[in-house]
């Protein structure tokens, strides 16, 4: 089942609503028939006399449009009253019933018109497999670097993941990732990235595999619990797999031998202050230069789709293609498209 984020109260509070405004319609006009009842008579009843049950019995067949004729104004004042209050408050009640019925109707047309839409839009999307910690911070980080909410969809078993997806603006595929059809749901077919964030390691192998049969050009990236299962998932397809307890544990000793490499090691995790690693392109005049003598701090060069040290002798001179992996201050922004760069002519735009 595929669930796009709510944009409207829920249905039933509006039924609710509706429902108390025709109960309100009742009640008003079996007063003003009520406390009128002298102007009315009761062809059926030998006193022409209108009992409180008669006024409820008139208003009732009166707003329905129903009117069998046994009880009927009979003085100017009651027509009058019949004519500019009870008439409209007829026609509001029918708009009320029929407007029901018209609201779950078109809600259900729209709902279907959105997903028809949305599933027209959804080409080189990002699709991600589990809502949970670490998906929704592999979202957040997406976000911050550009992605449109609209471009990604997840994909959970969970109600609660549902939830907290469309709640963040997501659309949602309920189901297990695992099986195929969940995935063409979400348009794995079409997708640019996929990243498996589930929370079991034989999951994340099948998902793993199942992704990658469907969408041979899709990236992938998967997260694995324990080191002993990356191979194990790169052989499934994964492009690129993250240890999570390992880096955690990693970073966890590294905080406790020494808390400002701990410190410095987390700020570059954080999103958004202090610190922040970034991929670039090329600018035109760093083309021909050694990656230390740029004003970022170059970690890493990537050259014809490698990643190399940035004392890497293949890199020594930096060259039109390359890549740049650089550390720089958060405050350096846009991310995207070209993180670290101002509208600088790119190496690879110059004629």
């Amino acid at each position: 089942m595929l669930t796009l984020p709510a944009r409207q109260r829920s249905p039933w509070w509006e039924l609710g609503r509706r429902l108390l405004a025709a109960i309100g319609i009742l009640v008003f006009t079996v007063a003003i028939v009520w406390f009128d009842r002298d102007g009315y008579v009761d062809n059926s009843d030998p006193t022409n006399q209108v009992s409180l049950v008669d006024a409820m019995y008139y208003t009732t067949v009166t707003l329905s449009t129903t009117g069998y004729g046994d009880i009927a104004p009979a003085t100017d004042t009651a027509r009058l009253v019949n004519a500019f209050v009870v008439t409209p408050l007829r026609i509001a009640f029918l708009v009320l019933l029929i407007g029901t019925t018209l609201e779950v109707l078109a809600a259900q047309g729209r709902e279907m018109f959105r997903v028809a839409r949305w599933r027209r839009k959804m080409n080189q999307h990002v699709v991600v497999i589990g809502y949970g910690t670490k998906g929704r911070s592999a979202v957040q980080t997406l976000v911050s670097n550009g992605t449109s909410r609209d471009s990604v969809v997840v994909v959970d078993p969970s109600t609660v993941g549902q939830e907290e997806a469309n709640a963040d603006g997501l659309a949602v595929v309920t189901g297990d990732a695992t099986r195929r059809d969940v995935l063409r749901r979400a348009g794995v077919e079409h997708a640019q990235q996929v990243i498996i964030t589930t929370a079991r390691d034989d999951t994340t192998v099948l998902a793993t595999l199942t992704v990658r049969q469907l969408n041979p050009d899709a990236y992938i990236v998967a997260a694995v619990r324990e080191q002993d299962n990356v191979q194990l998932v790169r052989q499934s397809g994964a492009d690129s797999v993250i240890t999570s307890s390992d880096a955690v544990g990693r970073l966890l000793g590294l905080a406790s031998y020494s808390p400002n490499l701990g410190a410095v090691m987390e700020d570059l995790l954080t999103y958004g202050e202090g610190l922040e690693v970034a991929q670039r392109e090329l600018l035109v005049g760093e083309v021909g230069r050694a990656p230390q003598s740029l004003p970022d701090q170059v970690i890493a060069v990537v050259r014809d789709e490698k990643v190399y040290r940035y004392f890497d002798p293949t890199v020594t001179l930096l060259a039109r293609g390359d890549e740049l992996i650089v550390v720089r201050p958060s405050k350096e922004l846009p991310w995207a498209p070209r993180p670290g760069t101002h509208n600088e002519t790119l190496a690879d735009e110059e004629e």
